[in-house]
């Protein structure tokens, strides 16, 4: 042995014996090891990582656990191995005494340091009570730890018991004292016993504590409770996964939050440090100013960085985000650095393994080597897989804590924020920096270790391959280095195929929402094809350049499969062709090839990572200009009530952020106190300016404004919350019903809330959408009156209501009577009925009080206020009751004034166009959700609206139907479908070349250990060329495969996109008009955008991803089962736990997705809405309530967030030791099992130490499919949906050419019906027109006027009787035929984006000339002369560069090119001015002479001149007669409508 060692010395006998340990078929170690290396391991670990159990104390906010069993177990158990321990000590001393045994320093030093380290678990007991901590991960290993490593000494201590026995039992031996051994066995097994019994006690986790600092409901997460070994396994979370799997989970499954990720932990944290960071940046502190982050009451102030003087530099996100998150970074960066070294050693011991393969015919090395190499191997994987898995997650924690961050620190921000500010983006883009840009940090934080991780990855795998084949290396890296700027440059390729296809997608979607928008007028003149055939176009351009990415794509994949396989052959060949000594065999192969194998991933990760980052430093960027731009100054408004009024603006000069422009200029202004001032003046005149500055919202340049009391203010454009009724007029106060019932009543609000379906309790849309302009300005102005505040700011809110509506606000709310008289109100208005009540006016011009006083006295100024009211009246908007209001006024004031009235008035009346017919205002008729519809251009509603509003109360007013939010799997008839579509050629292709490619894989590894086999590859060159060409032709072979397997994938996408696209735009235009109604508008743009690029660019991605994936899983287990078949009867129950691992997953992540995407629109919809009304939150001073909902709403987003986090990391650790149990299999089964050929050992553990990757990706993918399916199906189910009559019939072929030649229109008892289950809208009309009369409809709204056009053109199929033209049933012919033989001019003009001419003639059938002369006869021709493009002239979306009288002039030039013998006029309402009206009226008395025309009258005016008059009520006709006969019957209701138009 030779001299002896130290701790030889220490010990008293030997320290270690190689061949006792190592060179024998029965290892064991000395004594000495076991009671010194083997102690003391464990102990320094603890002493090492004690200082973590430290943090999780400070770090807790918990208190006070009470004690329970496990607890005083876990007491008792320490005390007891204390006093063993002490007993040992105190016997090595007694043992001294008795001088005649040795003592050796290891029976003293060893018992000290066992007894320190109990000791002080024993102090973390208590202290983990007091401080809450139910688990100490650090404490749970230090017992696994010592457990394990007594083991080796239980043998030991066995077997010299078992040989003391035999000593003692043999009889001519002397007799021994075995006292002090026989002492030191007892005590050992005592130990041990009490050590097994502390490693189960803290396997579970202790009890609740009784104190926390959030409350603790049944939801709470079991992580919170959960022990070490559950935390790191997950498998608290099983609860969840079953649950999931049973049936789908919904948001009331799910746990609260963990309080450490709310936001009222992590937002306090980052503002504290963004605070000092802003003081960093923007030097001069005030004196004696705070630095901790301002807790008021648990709220959070963010400091205003313009505030505090200079600017240094912008104030960066960055710094607070490392200060606040860093911790928990940089704890998840040791875990990976771990894994990183971890990931290195496999490789080392798979040497091992093949190197003890390959010895077993020479010298076999003893059996258990090779089991303990399995054994370490499967640890290793096993310790990855934890780690990892603990490493993802800190990085998601940090990463939905940054994100938590940032959206709450924008979301304060756009509080603050100036509107010059504001104006500088839109509320689009503030609300991407939510969505897109806080995001981006999320999903960074997983990559960013990869930083310094990938470079080290790197250097390892480069090290230790020198090591294996020396500088040959070199020529492999060369090859994987010229590979990353080959796909650089594919990749920038496909980027710009992206942008093109993006732009296709988005003209297309353009189209699509006009053609859905303007889908009726389309249906009435039979123009679907030419729409169809405009989106088909653009749709081919999109095919090709997505075909062109599927090639390049192709390419990327052929460059990334034939990257491994070209590294190692250039290595290999470099290797054996450099130097004729150079021999491949198996060990150097295999190492290699799975050294390779690690280089891959952060090579590939490498330019991922780098383009991440660019775009991240893009969102900081983004987010830091946000965050540094200007605040609202709150000194722009003073309080201070010592002022005698509670409103004045003193010399006030204002602007709205931009320094030169002044909007105010020199006001002066003072509102006493319970006054009402009225502020006047032309449009623009800077009225609502006033008020803004009353509220602080605008730059004050000079000058001061006051301001005392609680304000309320109603902004011009209503600002409605997507909330219900009742919620928008609380606003957040609490209900008092008496107040709130008054509110009602006085803002004229009861007849509406009783209209809606749920009374107040109806949801509003977003932007208010299911109400109309006058309700939704009466509920701002409800929400104002409710709040009870001291000062009024009332911007014009009587604008978009009704007259008598008005006049009846201003009693009840506004005026001397109203609820508000007690209160000091300003009131912007344009009515000047009201203004006599006023007791001041103020009179604004050009941004500058021109006058002030009040009615009496401006009026006899004679100054600008004369002027606005003579101009107002000229407008011709005023009632008769204002007009004569305004007459008694003059008169008692200023009767000179009275002359020049009436003349106004006089020209006013002749101008003004009165809509005698619709009585009832359409505002109060028109309910709930019905107004949707009227945002369809629907003329035609009115109608079934009266009819149908009993049957929607009781169907809860929901016009639109849910979509449905598919649940549980998917069925496969799905896939039949997808698959179909695909083609049974590509189908086949696609699978044939994915199995071909693994074959050549296979095969190429195979071979390669063939070669690693062959010994005479040694002397005979020839051979080893040979093994070297046959190496390159597989590879080659596998290189071909992958790139046609890829190429044929992506085209199957691609050709079922392509028809799932047809089918659905085809099934689309097809729709019968009702389904339009009832289909939100969205719904199916969504289909067209959402799920057609699901189909385009995810499914065949993720498809073409799980049938890689599948096959390599596949290849794994053959090759296994080639080099030890006994493996094949593992993989049953190996493939059993996998399945059901795979389905708990799918079915509760993808619920759990689902969820999560609900959850998150409502923050950014928030956010939105926040935007939009800042001015109003502002106003009322309810900030903190906004932040506190923005808050909630995140949280709430994490609840779902952080389960799907999870779900992932449950099956990671699930999957990957699955994984790891047939890495475990297969190298056992190749140690124990005998195998000679060290070369499939090395290919089967290499294959299996990539499997658990590939395993993982597999679940990942195919529950992608799952998600992505869906789409398939949504579109398969709008395709399947009912479709309206045959465009084209056989029978049409036989019809004469030029029907209808005569134009005589018979109804026969004709009654119809607009959806199933509602009620008739015409019952049973008989009538008789002859070719070439004009009639005229009347009646009043909701009497079936439009519903007898519709009819006309069968938009609405009858439901008995007939409708004849010229003799012929119209229901027996294709649609097409019908309505291309009818021209209508609809009630709105409905134009199309495109060129003049695709509006007038979108088939391109008619010559110039004809064209021209059309436009001519519309008096268009000028017009369309002095436009550039002639005929080619740009119409933009729904005609918004053409005003109203123009567009309605091209739908009359559209009906001349027509020109058939039967045209409808549905009457435009109001859109157009007199001339206009006159001109089309002439045009259509010469033009249409020959022609019947129908003619649906508003203004009876119009059709005055017809032959027949038909008047309808309630669905039926009640007088048809000439004019002239029913003008002269009195007692007929045409003569009383008549009446009321001032006709007769």
């Amino acid at each position: 042995m030779g001299e002896n060692t130290p701790m030889d010395e220490f010990c008293g006998s030997t320290f270690w014996d190689a061949n006792q340990t190592w060179w024998t078929t029965d290892p064991d170690f000395t004594p000495c090891f076991e009671q010194t290396v083997l102690v003391w391991t464990p102990c320094a670990f603890l002493w090492l990582f004690i200082l973590i159990d430290f943090w999780y104390l400070k770090a807790s906010l918990d208190r006070n656990i009470p004690w329970n069993k496990l607890s005083i177990g876990k007491v008792l158990f320490n005390v007891g191995l204390i006093v063993i321990t002490a007993l040992d000590l105190i016997m090595a001393f007694v043992k001294k005494g008795e001088s005649n045994i040795p003592i050796y320093a290891v029976d003293i030093w060893t018992p000290i340091i066992k007894l320190a380290t109990f000791a002080i678990l024993l102090i973390f007991i208590p202290l983990n009570r007091k401080y809450g901590v139910q688990t100490s991960g650090c404490q749970f290993l230090f017992w696994l730890l010592m457990v394990i490593f007594s083991i080796p000494r239980c043998r030991t201590e066995a077997r010299m018991h078992q040989e003391r026995r035999d000593i003692i039992n043999s009889q001519e031996a002397t007799p021994h004292d075995f006292s002090w051994e026989t002492y030191q066995f007892c005590s050992f097994f005592i130990f041990f016993t009490f050590t097994v019994f502390m490693l189960i006690f803290n396997c579970f986790a202790d009890q609740l504590p009784r104190q926390t600092k959030y409350k603790r409901g049944p939801k709470e997460i079991p992580e919170l409770s959960a022990s070490f070994l559950s935390r790191i396994t997950y498998s608290w979370f099983d609860k969840m996964a079953l649950k999931g799997y049973r049936n789908p989970l919904e948001e009331k499954d799910l746990w609260d939050l963990r309080p450490q990720d709310s936001c009222k932990e992590v937002m306090p944290t980052f503002a504290y440090y963004w605070n000092k960071n802003v003081r960093k940046n923007y030097r001069r502190m005030a004196v004696g100013q705070e630095t901790k982050a301002q807790f008021s009451n648990g709220k959070v102030s963010f400091e205003n960085p313009q505030k505090n003087g200079k600017k240094k530099g912008m104030a960066s996100i960055m710094p607070p985000i490392y200060k606040s998150f860093g911790g928990i970074f940089l704890f998840g960066s040791f875990f990976k650095l771990i894994t990183d070294i971890l990931t290195f050693a496999q490789p080392q011991v798979l040497s091992l393994i093949i190197g003890y393969v390959e010895d077993y015919q020479k010298a076999p090395q003893p059996e258990w080597k090779g089991i303990m190499y399995s054994i370490l191997l499967f640890v290793l994987a096993s310790a990855q897989t934890f780690i990892l898995a603990q490493y993802f997650h800190r990085m998601f924690i940090v990463g939905l804590r940054i994100r938590t961050a940032l959206i709450n620190c924008i979301y304060r921000k756009a509080l603050r924020i100036s509107n010059a500010a504001r104006k500088s983006s839109t509320v689009g883009e503030i609300v991407n920096l939510m969505a897109v840009d806080a995001q981006r940090f999320m999903d960074l934080t997983t990559y960013l270790n990869m930083l310094w991780s990938a470079p080290l990855q790197i250097a390892l795998a480069l090290y230790f391959l020198w090591q294996q084949l020396g500088p040959s290396v070199l020529a492999g890296l060369a090859v994987m280095i010229i590979m990353i700027p080959l796909n650089g440059f594919i990749a920038s390729r496909i980027k710009t195929y992206q942008i093109r296809q993006m732009k296709y997608k988005d003209e297309r979607v353009k189209l699509m929402n006009e053609v859905l928008s303007g889908i009726k007028v389309l249906k009435l003149y039979a123009w679907e094809p030419s729409f169809e055939k405009q989106v088909l176009d653009i749709r081919d351009k999109e095919i090709a350049t997505l075909r062109a990415t599927a090639y390049l794509n192709a390419s990327t994949s052929f460059l990334w499969s034939c990257a491994p396989f070209l590294v190692s052959l250039v290595t290999f060949a470099t290797y054996v062709l450099v130097d004729e000594n150079n021999v491949l065999d198996a060990k150097k192969t295999f190492v290699s090839l799975s050294l390779f194998n690690i280089l891959r991933f952060p090579l590939t990760m490498l330019p991922m990572l780098i383009t991440n980052l660019v775009q991240t430093q893009v969102s900081v960027q983004r987010i830091n200009k946000f965050l540094n731009s200007e605040e609202l100054d709150p000194d722009n408004v003073q309080h201070d009530s010592s002022k005698p009024h509670p409103m004045s603006i003193e010399n006030g000069h204002f602007s709205w952020g931009d320094e030169d422009e002044m909007t105010l200029k020199n006001i002066n202004m003072e509102v006493r106190k319970h006054n009402l001032v009225a502020i006047v003046g032309t449009v623009g005149s800077g009225k609502s300016s006033v008020i803004q500055a009353f509220l602080g919202e605008m730059e004050k340049i000079s000058g001061t404004v006051n301001t005392v009391g609680k304000m309320a203010y109603v902004p011009q454009q209503a600002w409605i919350q997507n909330a219900t009724v009742r919620d928008n007029i609380l606003f957040g106060k609490s209900y008092d019903r008496k107040r709130y019932n008054q509110v009602i009543d006085a803002c004229a609000l009861r007849t509406d809330i009783e209209i809606l379906s749920a009374g107040d309790r109806t949801e509003i849309g977003e932007k208010g959408i299911n109400l109309s302009g006058g309700q939704k300005q009466r509920i701002s102005l409800a929400r104002a009156v409710y709040s009870n505040a001291d000062i009024y700011l009332l911007d014009d809110p009587l604008s978009a209501v009704d007259a008598h509506v008005g006049k009846h606000i201003f009693e009840e709310v506004i005026g001397p009577k109203g609820m508000l008289a007690k209160k000091t109100r300003i009131l912007v208005t344009h009515g000047i009925t009201f203004l006599p009540q006023a007791d001041n006016i103020y009179v604004m011009k050009l941004g500058e009080i021109s006058e002030s006083g009040t009615y009496s006295e401006l009026l006899r100024n004679r100054g600008a206020f004369a002027d606005f009211l003579m101009q107002h009246l000229q407008e011709g908007e005023a009632e008769e009751e204002e007009i004569d209001q305004i007459k008694r006024q003059l008169s008692q004031t200023d009767p000179a004034l009275v002359a020049p009235f009436e003349k106004a008035i006089l020209l006013a009346r002749t101008e003004s166009l009165s809509d005698s017919i619709s009585v009832t205002s359409a505002d109060s008729l028109m309910g709930g959700s019905l107004r949707r519809r009227k945002m369809r251009q629907n003329s035609y509603d009115s109608a079934a609206s009266a009819a149908s509003l009993k049957k929607k109360q009781e169907n809860e007013g929901k016009l639109i139907e849910t979509e449905k939010s598919q649940t549980g799997g998917v069925d496969f008839s799905v896939y039949k479908h997808y698959i179909k579509s695909v083609g049974i050629f590509l189908s086949v292709a696609t699978l044939v070349l994915n199995f071909v490619f693994q074959a050549f894989q296979i095969g190429s590894n195979l071979w390669l250990t063939q070669w690693s086999n062959d010994k005479e590859v040694e002397h005979d060159t020839g051979k080893r060329n040979m093994y070297l060409g046959v190496y390159g032709a597989f590879g080659f072979g596998q290189v071909g495969s992958t790139y046609f397997a890829s190429l044929s994938g992506s085209l199957a996408g691609l050709q079922c996109s392509r028809i799932m696209h047809n089918v659905l735009l085809h099934a689309n235009l097809r729709w019968p008009m009702e389904l339009f109604d009832t289909t939100p508008l969205g719904r199916i743009v969504n289909r067209f955008s959402k799920d057609i690029d699901t189909i385009d660019n995810a499914l065949p991605f993720t498809m073409r991803a799980v049938l890689s994936q599948a096959y390599m899983v596949l290849a794994t287990i053959v090759v296994i089962s080639i080099s030890t078949p006994i493996f094949l009867a593992v993989i049953v129950p190996i493939a059993f736990v996998y399945y059901f691992a795979q389905r708990f997953y799918v079915a509760t992540s993808r619920q759990l997705m689902r969820l999560e995407s609900v959850s998150r629109s409502p923050i950014y919809s928030h956010f939105g809405e926040t935007v939009t009304g800042v001015s109003t939150i502002r106003a009322y001073a309810v900030e903190e309530r906004f932040i506190e909902e923005s808050d909630e709403k995140v949280d709430k987003n994490q609840v779902c967030k952080y389960p799907s986090l999870i779900a992932n990391r449950w099956l990671a650790v699930r999957l990957e030791m699955v994984g790891n149990l047939i890495i475990l299999f297969a190298s056992l089964f190749a140690v124990l099992g005998g195998q000679t050929n060290p070369g499939l050992v090395g290919l089967s553990v290499s294959y299996a130490l990539q499997v658990t990757q590939t395993l993982n990706w597999l679940v990942r993918m195919s529950s992608d499919i799952e998600t992505n399916i869906v789409s398939v199906e949504r579109i398969k189910e709008y395709g399947e949906t009912k479709q309206e009559a045959p465009w084209v019939l056989e029978s049409d072929k036989q019809r004469p050419k030029n029907w209808p030649e005569g134009g005589r229109v018979e109804f026969k008892d004709f009654q119809v019906r607009y959806r199933e289950g509602l009620d008739l809208v015409l019952r049973g009309v008989t009538f008789n027109i002859s070719g070439g009369e004009k009639v005229g409809i009347v009646g009043r709204t909701g009497a079936g006027k439009s519903s007898l056009t519709l009819a006309l053109f069968r938009i609405i199929e009858s439901a008995g009787g007939k409708i004849m033209i010229d003799g012929i049933d119209i229901a027996t012919m294709g649609l097409h035929m019908l309505r291309s033989r009818l021209t209508i001019i609809p009630q709105d003009p409905v134009l199309f984006s495109g060129s003049l001419r695709s509006n007038l003639d979108p088939f391109e059938i008619k010559t110039d000339d004809e064209i021209w002369k059309a436009l001519e006869l519309s008096h268009l021709k000028t017009f369309a002369k002095s436009l550039a493009a002639g005929l080619n002239h740009e119409i933009s979306e729904g005609g918004e560069n053409l005003s109203v009288g123009q567009r309605q002039l091209v739908c009359l030039a559209r009906a001349l090119l027509r020109k058939t013998k039967v045209l409808v006029l549905d009457e435009a309402t109001a859109a157009v001015d007199l001339e206009t009206d006159d001109l089309i009226q002439k045009t259509i008395r010469s033009e249409f002479k020959e022609c019947t025309v129908l003619t649906i009258a508003h203004r009876l005016n119009t059709i005055l001149d017809s032959d027949k008059v038909i008047v309808l009520d309630k669905g039926q006709i009640t007088e048809f007669a000439s004019p002239n006969e029913l003008l002269s019957n009195p007692n007929s209701a045409f003569y009383s409508m008549a009446k009321d138009a001032n006709l007769v």
